[in-house]
């Protein structure tokens, strides 16, 4: 009884949704009341046993295909699906399978996404926590040390100072750029576009950190640019990517130069930082701007650095709306390119 019930507001609900109320009540009357005049009740009442007939049919077609749908969402929601092509409704619903379809892909895709958050979420609290020990167990270990009674001797007190205070300064470094990809990965940078010019921007970098080649016996050198030449950026977080990039040409060139060049396109122009240092191999260039990425671990301790410095300059280019481009060839050297608009 319930059923027969459900299946005529089913049949109702309907109805209503495709004819309109009022259509419906002119169509009864139109066939009610003429048959009311006929003399055969029996006819009447066959008609509208037909017509009621008819309902129940629709109403349990509809009410149907509500259920396959229902059962349908509820499956995907419960992640028992494993393909598109176990979704089906039936042939006046394929518009509706089609949009059902579409969700269900889409659904899978969030969830695939999902997992792959998770693991890189794990693999950055591991990453984090291994190069947090590092400098702070060498920390511990020299402090212990000079308590233990190295303090007195003038041959190691000084030595284990200075050890101890560079492994404090990368660890500075290092919650640094944590809080920079940080705040950059959860959009809570903030950036100040303007115009500037690029020589004069260029050249104080250069004056700033050619100290650091001339340690190394390197050349670096800024080649000529068009004096009126203007970019458009964030002058202080494009400093973070040049010196970023200029340090590690350094760190990683043992002879020859470091070349920082400009070229100008139709409305953008191209800042390029080039060396001749040891280069890196082609299977580590797609990885090289993930966060904690070394080509070299030894190495890349060994020259400093956080294994973050990439992955910002990646970052903050982006949010200029250009790219950061790489070109290597092992033992001969190593070129980052990225645009800006003119």
């Amino acid at each position: 009884m319930n059923r027969t019930k459900e299946n005529f507001v089913s049949a109702r609900i309907f109805l209503t949704s495709v004819i309109s109320p009022a259509l419906i009540l002119y169509l009864l009357l139109i066939i009610i009341i003429p048959l009311s005049f006929l003399q055969s009740l029996s006819l009447f009442f066959l008609i509208l046993i037909l017509a009621l007939l008819i309902l129940y049919l629709i109403g349990r077609q509809h009410r149907k295909e509500i259920s396959t749908i229902r059962n349908i969402i509820n499956s995907i929601r419960n992640n028992k699906f494993s393909s598109t092509d176990e979704i089906k409704l039936g042939e006046y619903l394929v518009e509706l399978e089609g949009e059902i379809k579409s969700m269900f892909f889409r659904t899978q895709n969030d969830i695939a996404n999902l997992k792959k958050l998770e693991q890189v979420r794990t693999e950055f609290l591991g990453n984090v926590s291994h190069e947090l020990r590092t400098p702070i167990f060498a920390i511990q270990g020299y402090l212990e040390t000079l308590l233990d009674g190295a303090i007195n001797d003038s041959k190691v007190n000084l030595n284990f100072l200075k050890k101890a205070n560079h492994h404090t300064s990368n660890l500075s470094n290092l919650l640094n750029d944590l809080i920079d990809i940080s705040m950059i990965e959860s959009g809570q940078m903030k950036m100040s576009f303007r115009y500037f010019n690029v020589q004069e921007y260029l050249k104080s970098i250069i004056v700033e950190l050619e100290p650091h080649a001339i340690s190394k016996g390197l050349v670096l050198e800024l080649h000529p640019i068009n004096h009126n030449l203007q970019f458009f950026g964030d002058k202080e977080k494009l400093k973070q990517v040049l010196v970023n990039l200029i340090m590690n040409a350094i760190k990683y060139t043992e002879k020859g130069k470091v070349e920082i060049l400009v070229t100008e396109e139709d409305k953008m122009g191209r800042i390029t930082v080039k060396d001749s240092g040891i280069g890196i191999a082609s299977q580590d260039l797609e990885r090289i701007f993930e966060r904690f990425y070394r080509v070299d671990k030894d190495r890349s301790r060994e020259v400093g650095g956080t294994g973050l410095g990439l992955a910002i300059v990646k970052h903050i280019i982006e949010a200029h709306g250009s790219r950061i481009s790489v070109s290597s060839t092992p033992g001969v050297g190593t070129e980052f390119s990225f645009s800006l608009k003119k």
